[in-house]
C-alpha cells in the first residue's frame, strides 16, 4: 500500500468530515492540530491491519485446471441481522455449483393468453346470438429447447361453445436449427401465406384488434389457415434487403376445407407453399412479400359433389409496424380450376389496417382503422360465398404490459342484397 497517497486520501477525507460535523474550533491553530491528530491515529490503524492480514489463499482450480469463479454471496441470511447492515464476500463455486447453472434438456416453458369479449348489433333474424358476453380462447404455449440446435413448440386452445368446450391442437412443432440459413421443421403450423397468419397467432393480446381479418380468420376457407407436413426457413444473404424464405411441403386442405389433413392427405397429393420477404435494415419495421400455395383439393359433398380441384393461391403483403404508425396491408387471389371440366374461377380479398400509438398516457393508447373487401364469383363451387365489405373503427388501451380493453364498432355488409349491419364490440384480453 502507498503511505503517501493513503495519507492524503485520509486526511481530505477526515477534513471534510470535521467540517460537517465537528463543531468550530477556537482558532485555525487549534482545528489544523486536530486533524493531525486524527490523521496519524487512522495511519497507526492501517499499520496494525496490514501487519496483521494473512497471506492471500492459492486459487482453487477446477478439473481443466483454470481457476474457479467467483460469485457474490451473501454472509448471512439471519433475518436477526440489523437492515442494512448485510454484507458480503467472495465464495468459490464448486464444479457442482457450475454444472447447476448450466442449461439442462428438455426445458419447458408454458405461457398463456385470454379473453373476454362482448357485442351488441342491430342484426336481425338469425339464429345465431347477436349480443352477449362470449370467453373466447384459452390459449396455451408450450416451447422447450431438446438441445442446443432442437427445439419444441406446440399451442393449445380451449374453445367456449353453445354446449361446452372443444379442445384443438393448433400448432405441433419440432424444430432443427442448423444456422440462420436453414432451419428444418416437422408438425402442423400456421401455413406462410401473406404476413398475418404468421405474424399474429391464437391469442388476441397479440394484436391490434379484436378479430383477425375474414380472409384469415380461423375456421374461415378463404386461405388454408393450418398446414400438416414440413417446412424450412431462414435468411437469404443479401445485404441491407434482409430477405427471408419459407417452403414447405404437407396435406393441405381436408375434406372439410376449413381443416388441414391432420389424419393424413385425403387425395393422396402433396400441397406446396412458398413465402419470400425483404426486411431492409435502413427501414427498420417494414416488411415486404409474396407468397404462392399449391394444391389439389377433393371438397366433401355437398361441396362440388366432391370433384377434384386444382388450387392456385398468389397473395403479397406490406407491412409497417413501429406502432406509430402501424400499417398492415395484403391481398390474396384464390385460383380454382375444376379438373373434369377445366372451369376456372377465382376470389379475391383483401384488408388495409392502420393504427398510432398516441404518445399521452405513456403511449397506453392506439386508435386503429381497418377496412377489408372479400369478392367472390356466383359460380365458386368450392368456397362458400363469402361476399364482405366491412370498416373497423377501434381504439386499444393497454392497461398493464400484459393485459388491455379494445372497443370497436363495425359496419358490415355481407352480401349486395343484405342490409348492413351495425355493431359495437368490445375485449379484454391478457397474457400470463
Amino acid at each position: 500500500m502507498h503511505r503517501p497517497l493513503l495519507f492524503c486520501t485520509v486526511l481530505i477525507l477526515v477534513a471534510g468530515a470535521a467540517w460537517g460535523q465537528s463543531p468550530p474550533a477556537p482558532d485555525q491553530t487549534e482545528q489544523v492540530r486536530i486533524l493531525l491528530e486524527r490523521v496519524q491515529q487512522l495511519e497507526k490503524r492501517v499499520s496494525e491491519l496490514e501487519t496483521r492480514q494473512p497471506a492471500a489463499a492459492a486459487p482453487v482450480l477446477t478439473a481443466e485446471g483454470a481457476p474457479a469463479p467467483t460469485v457474490q454471496k451473501p454472509e448471512s441470511t439471519d433475518a436477526a441481522a440489523a437492515p442494512g447492515q448485510a454484507h458480503q464476500h467472495e465464495a468459490q463455486v464448486t464444479p457442482a455449483e457450475v454444472h447447476q447453472m448450466e442449461t439442462h434438456y428438455p426445458s419447458l416453458q408454458i405461457r398463456g393468453f385470454g379473453e373476454l369479449n362482448f357485442s351488441a348489433t342491430d342484426q336481425k333474424g338469425t339464429t345465431s346470438p347477436t349480443s352477449g358476453f362470449n370467453l373466447g380462447q384459452l390459449d396455451l404455449h408450450l416451447a422447450s429447447a431438446l438441445s442446443r440446435k432442437v427445439s419444441y413448440f406446440g399451442e393449445i386452445t380451449f374453445n367456449a361453445q353453445p354446449t361446452g368446450y372443444t379442445v384443438e391442437v393448433e400448432r405441433n412443432i419440432i424444430r432443427y436449427d442448423y444456422n440462420d440459413y436453414f432451419k428444418l421443421s416437422f408438425g402442423r403450423y400456421h401455413t406462410p401465406i401473406g404476413y398475418w397468419n404468421t405474424a399474429y397467432h391464437h391469442g388476441s393480446w397479440l394484436q391490434t384488434t379484436i378479430a383477425r381479418p375474414e380472409m384469415v380468420k380461423f375456421g374461415g376457407t378463404f386461405i388454408p389457415v393450418h398446414f400438416v407436413g414440413f417446412l424450412v426457413e431462414g435468411n437469404i444473404p443479401s445485404g441491407g434487403a434482409g430477405l427471408g424464405y419459407n417452403a414447405g411441403v404437407g396435406n393441405g386442405r381436408g375434406s372439410i376445407i376449413s381443416r388441414p389433413g391432420d389424419a393424413g392427405d385425403n387425395n393422396n397429393n402433396r400441397a406446396w407453399v412458398a413465402n419470400l420477404y425483404s426486411r431492409p435494415a435502413k427501414l427498420y419495421g417494414l416488411q415486404m412479400g409474396v407468397s404462392v400455395y399449391r394444391d389439389k383439393i377433393k371438397p366433401a359433398p355437398p361441396l362440388a359433389s366432391g370433384t377434384d380441384f386444382r388450387e392456385w393461391i398468389t397473395a403479397a403483403h406490406i407491412v409497417y409496424t413501429k406502432e406509430s404508425p402501424e400499417f398492415l396491408a395484403e391481398f390474396a387471389n384464390v385460383h380454382h380450376q375444376n379438373v373434369l371440366t377445366n372451369f376456372v374461377t377465382n376470389s379475391q380479398a383483401y384488408y388495409v389496417q392502420v393504427g398510432y400509438r398516441l404518445p399521452w398516457l405513456e403511449k397506453a393508447l392506439k386508435p386503429y382503422y381497418r377496412f377489408e373487401h372479400t369478392h367472390m364469383p356466383l359460380s365458386e363451387q368450392v368456397l362458400t360465398n363469402q361476399d364482405l365489405v366491412q370498416s373497423i373503427l377501434g381504439v386499444r388501451y393497454d392497461i398493464t404490459n400484459y393485459a388491455s380493453f379494445k372497443g370497436e364498432y363495425r359496419n358490415t355488409k355481407r352480401f349486395p342484397t343484405d342490409p348492413r349491419v351495425n355493431g359495437v364490440f368490445f375485449q379484454t384480453d391478457f397474457t400470463f
